[in-house]
Formats: structure tokens, sequence, C-alpha cells
């Protein structure tokens, strides 16, 4: 039988990774451009400011470009940061640019939404 001291000092350190892992972007660069934990291709929006804290994209736009949220805990890392939405939520943003996915992009690898109305783009790290 397994002391209480080791126990608690395993559910600890359990406990701590999994925070740890939970507040770092749940972003990667794949094939050349940048996708989320699933695999799905991530864009960046033209009319967003870069540096400037805010998305652009809300209410009708964000149903068909969801943000990348962020959780509660999330902390910036290198280039990826945070922008506070008008709701309140967090959401990824690469070098200062908040990070959409697409709503037609049904598969990890789909690109749908690459240069769409000529303002939405995939992100190249």
């Amino acid at each position: 039988m397994r002391s209480a001291p080791f126990t608690t000092l395993l559910f600890s350190l359990a406990t701590m990774f999994a925070v740890a892992a939970h507040a770092q972007a749940p972003i990667k660069e794949q094939d050349s451009i940048l996708v989320d934990e699933a695999g799905m291709t991530l864009y960046v929006f033209d009319q967003d400011k870069a540096n400037s804290g805010k998305s652009v994209c809300n209410d009708g736009c964000a149903k068909n470009w969801p943000p990348v949220q962020a959780s509660p805990d999330a902390k910036a890392e290198g280039d990826y940061t945070l922008i506070e939405r008008d709701d309140g939520s967090k959401q990824w943003a690469y070098r200062g640019k908040p990070l959409y996915t697409f709503v037609k992009d049904t598969k990890p690898g789909d690109r749908s939404g690459d240069n769409v109305q000529g303002v939405w783009h995939v992100v190249n790290p």
C-alpha cells in the first residue's frame, strides 16, 4: 500500500503537468502552415490589425470563422499571444494577428478558406 504523501505527490505532479499543457497554445506547424490540435488549418483576417489586441470578426463573422479559443489560464509564449474578444473570452493570435478556423474546412488539411473574398489567408509561419 502506498503512503498518503507519495500519492499526494503523484497527484500534485499530474495536476501541475495537466495545467502546464493546458495553458500552452494548441497550435503546431504542419506542411508549412499552422494548424490547431485537430490538424485543422488556421487563418488570419486582413481587417484585423496586428498587435491591436482586438478581433473585428464577431457575431455572424465568427460563426463562419470560429476564433481559436484560449483557456482562461492560457499564457502568451513567443509568437503566440492572446487577445480578449468582445464577449470577454480569450483568443489565440500569431504575431499579433487573431487566429481562426473556417466552417467549410471539414477535415484536417482542408484549406478552402484561403483567399476567401481576398481577405482570409492560411497562416504560413
